[in-house]
């Protein structure tokens, strides 16, 4: 958990499953963007800001092909460690 008390989150592509439909993009503009192809970049290496969080759920949650994953992140010894 960070100080504020809020654990910190990151976002992950599958880019098997992910089929380039943006809808990602438009629901969290301010950590996916487009490749040219309209598969998603993620800004911040998919590290969500806890202001962000409700907003990046709900970007996974949207995912038609669930190729936008969640995945909480735990510090050990000073190194993130992301845990589904």
């Amino acid at each position: 958990m960070s100080r504020d008390g809020h654990q910190a989150e990151r976002l992950e592509v599958d880019p098997i499953a992910c089929a380039g439909h943006g809808l990602c993009a438009e629901l969290l503009p301010e950590l996916i963007e487009l490749d040219d192809w309209g598969y998603p970049l993620l800004a911040n290496g998919g590290e969500v800001p806890p202001e962000l969080a409700a907003l990046a759920r709900r970007a996974a949650d949207a995912c038609p092909t669930l190729a936008l994953h969640r995945l909480r992140v735990a510090a050990a010894a000073g190194v993130g460690r992301a845990t589904p």
